[in-house]
């Protein structure tokens, strides 16, 4: 599993990750992704494009950094999720919790509005 970041012209980041979202995969990943998103407030697009598989551990490290983030006064976003990770998604309820948008443009313009609104 990899995890990349960049900033985005308009403050937001972008988190890409990439791989197999399972135990492995998951605990791979997990620190570095809550030192991006828990430990600071900002608007955060996590772009799921490239995940194969989503698993329980994976599902828990977003809901887990969500939160935090929430209390910090940010967002996090996810976009572009692939049918089978939708799917997950959605059957879990994580879709009432975290907002999924079907690419990172509309998760931007979504998570740039509530900060206005703010």
């Amino acid at each position: 599993m990899d995890l990349r970041s960049e900033q985005l012209a308009d403050g937001i980041e972008k988190i890409s990750l990439i791989g197999r979202m399972d135990s492995l995969g998951g605990h791979e990943i997990d620190l570095r992704f809550a030192a991006l998103v828990a430990t600071r407030k900002l608007l955060a697009v996590v772009d799921l494009s490239e995940v194969s598989f989503l698993a329980s551990i994976g599902i828990r490290t977003l809901v887990v950094n969500a939160r935090a983030q929430s209390q910090h006064g940010g967002g996090l976003a996810l976009a572009n999720p692939q049918p089978l990770v939708a799917e997950v998604l959605k059957m879990a309820g994580i879709d009432s919790i975290i907002p999924v948008f079907p690419d990172v443009d509309s998760a931007r313009s979504a998570l740039a509005a509530a900060a206005k609104r703010h």
